[in-house]
């Protein structure tokens, strides 16, 4: 899951791409072309202002629900790891990310479509994406849209989007911090929904920079619930996380033994987070420590949470907050070379114990 996953990690920015209108379907299509279909679950509003946004920037009083199919033109025509974002609308499928189809659906439609794709699929497994701050709605879709095809991760693609204003500014960004405290329990309830779907085997998170916050307080509170529930949740990624450290021992904590598997995904030279740092006043963010230097060593190995660190991989000019995916090869084996590692460690216990 994580080799598959971590291939096109991903929300930078969107130069050059039109303003509105992304998301209304076009009327051409090109058969070498790849068709994602995402389901979304959002805390956003419906957009009365442009039909080609279909959810706003402002919270909306409930969860709503939509499907979408995005088209991703072929390998050959464009940079794995990147949107190719059409220059004006509609785009051309041969070479843009273009919208196929985009509906609203209500809630049993959406899980409806989930039970369907999940016996389908056989064995049903889930991805959850929980984007982050300064992403619009379509920002979000394409992005998980690319992920999921430049990854080839398994599992049925579901976005969590939350209302992030989708603006680099202060303001917006503690908007966006409101945003993702006001969707926590809205993905909580998405996840034990998913849980109590008997057609799915397996569910996993996937978050990106302020998307671990939203991710991180829904699981905290989902463990320190009192009573017992079937727990399919195997997998939590978590990818540059915008979570202050001092925050995220307590969450651990309290989410006790019986919390899914955690992957956490580094880079000390992460710009992005040392401006959060900042803005903060000055608590290390998870995403930016050294997993070498204690006590964060000492804390991950005793919390059993797989840790990679991508600041190796730094080259001129990238995106420390991107480097995910910036360098596909690296990052992929880097990722595989530790599950062999742990693979032949569980291999010499279960000899040793025969």
């Amino acid at each position: 899951m994580y080799a598959a996953v971590v291939v096109s990690l991903a929300l930078g920015g969107c130069s050059g791409r039109p303003s509105q209108g992304v998301l209304v379907p076009v009327t051409e299509t090109f058969a070498g072309a790849s068709r994602v279909p995402v389901l979304v679950a959002t805390t956003r509003q419906r957009s009365e202002a442009d039909r080609g946004e279909m959810f706003s920037s402002e919270r909306g009083e409930a969860v709503a629900y939509a499907a979408i199919t995005v088209s991703i033109p072929p390998d050959s025509g464009r940079e794995v790891g990147q949107i190719q974002w059409p220059s004006s609308i509609p785009g051309d499928p041969h070479r843009d990310f273009v919208t196929v189809s985009a509906d609203y659906i209500d809630k049993p439609t959406f899980f409806n479509s989930v039970t369907a794709q999940a016996k389908q699929a056989r064995p049903g497994k889930v991805l959850i994406f929980v984007h982050g701050f300064n992403n619009k709605f379509d920002d979000a879709v394409y992005r998980f849209a690319q992920i999921v095809h430049d990854s080839k991760a398994p599992g049925i693609p579901v976005l969590f989007t939350w209302p992030s204003r989708g603006e680099l500014k202060l303001r917006a960004y503690t908007y966006d911090r409101e945003s993702a405290n006001y969707s926590r329990d809205a993905l909580e309830e998405l996840i034990d929904t998913l849980d109590r779907n008997p057609n799915v085997s397996e569910v996993n998170i996937l978050a990106h920079s302020m998307g671990n916050w939203v991710a991180l307080e829904a699981l905290r509170s989902r463990y320190i619930r009192p009573g017992r529930f079937v727990d399919k949740l195997k997998n939590v990624m978590l990818v540059a996380p915008d979570v202050d450290v001092d925050v995220f021992r307590t969450q651990i904590r309290r989410m006790g033994a019986r919390r899914p598997r955690f992957a956490l995904f580094v880079s000390q030279d992460d710009k992005a987070l040392a401006l959060s740092k900042t803005i903060w006043g000055g608590g290390p963010r998870l995403g930016e420590v050294n997993p070498e230097q204690d006590p964060w060593r000492s804390e991950l190995v005793r919390d059993q949470i797989e840790v990679f660190d991508l600041t190796s991989l730094r080259k001129p000019g990238d995106d420390a907050h991107d480097r995910a995916f910036s360098d596909v090869t690296s990052v992929v084996g880097m990722i595989k070379q530790r599950l062999r590692e742990g693979q032949q460690m569980t291999d010499t216990k279960s000899i040793s114990m025969d």
